[in-house]
């Protein structure tokens, strides 16, 4: 008997340890099919032209489609481009010098029209052709722009560059087309604009002797310097010197936003990972949304500070600026604290560094053809002389000056992929393409301005290209109309303060051309190679000699 219960019970155990056994291998099996299942969803996807954001939304759509009776299946072209990686796509294109990547991918797939490719699941289209690229960037469909997790996190939704296309956006458009980047306020900055040129040359002047030893003079920081002084006194109304003792008697104001700056770029200008890949965004893995967290309460505190002080100062006597304008502000135009400051870091933040950006390029490339600058400074000896300084006025007869200038923006354009890309708010044709709605869209403004099939010698550095002969004959533009060459973009989201930042450039390259004969520093040759952050700057900041071209260097006028 007691044989027969210890039967049963080992016949219980092992029936019980099947069962379980039964079960394990039951999950295991259907962690593999959906495993399996899973794998192949993501290979197809993956297969489609473009990579796998864009196989999603075609098998997506087809499904859809063929839920609807009504609907026939629409039989349309395939836009081209790389397949990149399943799940990721092709985010290695927009590492390092993305412009240089997306054109060789764009040549590789016979696509610089147009071609396709994944940001993990964000659909991108981008053009190397200027027909294509107009087509694009005038269309209503692509107001908008895409929005980054750091530039919400920095407050950008709610300043021009990044607000959603509507009635606010409009409004902030014409208040700033009106009150800082329209002619007659560009004509009355033209003061502070010659300043800050004679504080840049004192200053040239006053180290060029560490450049005549053989150490060089690095001017980049004297260029941002200049660049932020510029912005801070049309913004803020605050005005200083360029002089190190000059930024640290400002009770380190200076020194504190051009941190900020600094910061702020570096953070709008990574590649986010989790923009593009969703089930990242809860990680924070790049510390992104956490040091904008850092960041945007010491933006608030430095804006607001300003702010409360042109509030208790209105009825002084002083010049009127940005801040004055938005204060003044009534009816649905008026702005609360929390958007003027959105939009007075923004003006800070977009006008500072692309100035000293395209005048070390320009420096670079004149040093490097000294026949070129031999020529520029030719031209300013017979409009200007060497008896007196360059004035805003002359800049008109400047044409050869003018030339190298845009010479320099079509080959080393500071936003190469026009900065910031568009987004598509409705499905819409481009080329003959299907773009659908949420597709982000950009333009590779290199690409185009490097193109053999637009331009003669592409790769040769040759001002002249720029220069009118004939009376009849128009000036080339770089606003926007001609699509070639729009290193500010075109359309509805072209860059405000071009005109701004285009005027300031050429004033003061003229003033530093005029003081100045630009040499090669013996230890540090120029190189041309480039890093892209928000701007497409120089890697190895210019290191020159200089010498003075008038017997004396004085800031009179």
């Amino acid at each position: 008997m007691k044989t027969d219960i210890e039967s049963l019970w080992v016949f219980a155990l092992a029936s019980k340890s099947c069962t379980a056994l039964t079960q394990e291998t039951s999950f295991a099996w259907l962690v593999l099919i959906v495993g399996l299942a899973w794998f192949t969803m993501a290979l197809l996807y993956w297969a489609h032209p473009g990579g796998p954001a864009w196989g999603k939304h075609k098998w997506r759509n087809n499904n859809n489609n063929n839920n609807n009776s009504n609907n026939k299946p629409l039989i349309r072209p395939t836009i081209p481009g790389p397949r990149g990686l399943p799940l990721l796509g092709s985010m290695g294109l927009m590492a390092s010098l993305a412009h240089r990547r997306i054109a060789a991918a764009a040549g590789a797939c016979n696509a610089r029209r147009l071609m396709a490719f994944s940001l993990g699941e964000t659909r991108v289209v981008v053009t190397c052709h200027p027909d294509v690229a107009r087509e694009m960037l005038n269309s209503s469909v692509f107001a908008d722009r895409p929005i980054k997790e750091s530039a919400y996190g920095l407050m950008f939704n709610r300043a021009i560059g990044f607000a959603p296309y509507g009635l606010y956006w409009r409004t902030l458009r014409r208040i700033a087309a009106a009150h800082l980047f329209c002619p007659k306020q560009i004509k009355a900055s033209e003061l502070q604009r010659r300043e800050i040129a004679d504080q840049m040359v004192g200053l040239l002047s006053k180290d060029r002797r560490g450049g005549e030893s053989g150490r060089g003079l690095r001017v980049r920081e004297v260029l941002k310097r200049a660049s932020l002084n510029n912005m801070m006194g049309s913004v803020f109304g605050r005005v200083y010197g360029l002089e190190h003792h000059d930024w640290v008697s400002s009770n380190n104001e200076l020194e504190e936003l051009r941190e900020l700056v600094d910061e702020g770029y570096e953070l709008l200008g990574l590649l986010n990972w989790s923009d593009h890949l969703p089930w990242l965004a809860d990680l924070d893995a790049q510390r992104i949304r956490f040091r904008c967290s850092k960041l945007v309460p010491k933006v608030n505190r430095f804006v607001a500070r300003i702010i409360s002080e042109h509030r208790s100062s209105r009825t002084g006597e002083r010049t009127r600026d940005f801040v004055d304008v938005l204060l003044s502000l009534q009816g649905t135009d008026k702005l609360s604290d929390s958007d003027m400051i959105a939009v007075l870091w923004e003006m800070i933040f977009r006008g500072t560094d692309t100035v000293a950006v395209l005048i070390e390029w320009i420096l670079a490339r004149l040093v490097l053809h000294p026949d070129v600058q031999s020529t520029v400074q030719d031209e300013l000896d017979k409009v200007v002389g060497r008896s007196r300084s360059v004035a805003e006025s002359d800049m008109s007869q400047l044409a050869y000056l003018t030339a190298v200038v845009k010479e320099v923006l079509r080959l080393h354009p500071p936003g190469p992929l026009l900065s910031w890309a568009r987004l598509a708010i409705t499905d819409t044709t481009i080329d003959g393409y299907h773009v659908p709605k949420g597709t982000t869209a950009m333009v590779n403004m290199w690409a185009i301005s490097r193109d053999p099939e637009f331009w003669v010698d592409p790769l040769e550095f040759m001002p002249q290209r720029f220069v009118t002969h004939d009376k009849n004959e128009v000036e080339f533009s770089v606003f926007g109309s001609d699509l070639r060459l729009a290193p500010f973009g075109s359309g509805r989201r072209t860059c405000p303060g071009k005109t701004l930042g285009l005027t300031t450039v050429c004033f003061w390259v003229a003033s530093l051309l005029h003081e100045f004969k630009w040499l090669p520093s013996g230890r540090s040759p120029v190189d041309l190679s480039e890093v892209l952050r928000l701007s497409c700057e120089m890697a190895k900041p210019l290191n020159v000699k200089v010498r003075p071209r008038r017997r004396i260097i004085n800031t009179s006028h």
